[in-house]
């Protein structure tokens, strides 16, 4: 293995946690100084019979506590390192665009309210889940870059409604589509069966897992 790198064929695969574009590609094979490693068989199997960093871990604790069932962390794990990959790949677009991940988020509830793009700051917090006092702190700052404004509820004259500026929904349209595009590219991972077939198992443990709206948490 060079670099972290496996090929099939002509191919390289890279190993997840790889910094680089996860796509198979056909580099020269003197960047790799001569070594190329063929494998018989599927792009799957060649996957399988990489030890990723949950296996490791995996192996580690059936040696230390074999009386201790550690096969969850098979999947509880992966999702969990994944998510953190995933994350961190979303968050170079966000910040290519001035934003952290929770000012994204704000923006985005704004705009999908639609015409005129506005919420109340404690439906910002429940569609973000996050505490009034952190939504006050994104949207402080929001507000300083010109990107939403605040006032005064006009149906009561004493709760507050943010709203999107024009400059606040141009930011976030541009940013938005970079964002869908990036969520294509790391999909792309999968075919569309494999894809498919994962979001229905999301969706099943999700509706089994998450407390519906308004069930206290």
């Amino acid at each position: 293995m060079a670099g972290g790198q496996v090929f099939v064929g002509d191919e390289v695969v890279r190993p997840p946690g790889d910094r680089g574009d996860r796509r198979h590609e056909r580099p020269s094979h003197s960047s790799f100084h001569g070594r190329k490693y063929s494998f018989h068989g599927s792009y799957s199997e060649v996957v399988n019979d990489y030890e990723d960093h949950v296996a490791r871990i995996q192996a580690e604790w059936a040696r230390e506590r074999p009386d201790v069932d550690v096969s969850p962390q098979g999947v509880i794990g992966r999702l969990h390192r994944l998510a953190g990959l995933l994350t961190e790949q979303l968050c170079l677009v966000y910040r290519r665009h001035g934003l952290n991940e929770g000012e994204f988020d704000v923006l985005a509830a704004l705009r999908r309210a639609g015409d005129p793009f506005e919420r109340a700051p404690g439906e910002l917090a429940a569609f973000t889940m996050v505490t009034t006092g952190a939504m006050t702190k994104r949207i402080d700052r929001l507000e300083r870059d010109g990107l939403v404004t605040r006032r005064r509820s006009a149906e009561d004259g004493r709760g507050r409604v943010v709203a999107l500026t024009t400059a606040g929904r141009e930011l976030f349209d541009r940013a938005f589509t970079d964002h869908m595009n990036n969520e294509r590219r790391m999909l792309d991972e999968l075919d569309p069966d494999e894809a498919a077939h994962l979001e229905t198992l999301l969706t099943t443990w999700l509706a089994r897992v998450e407390p519906p709206p308004g069930a206290p948490r």
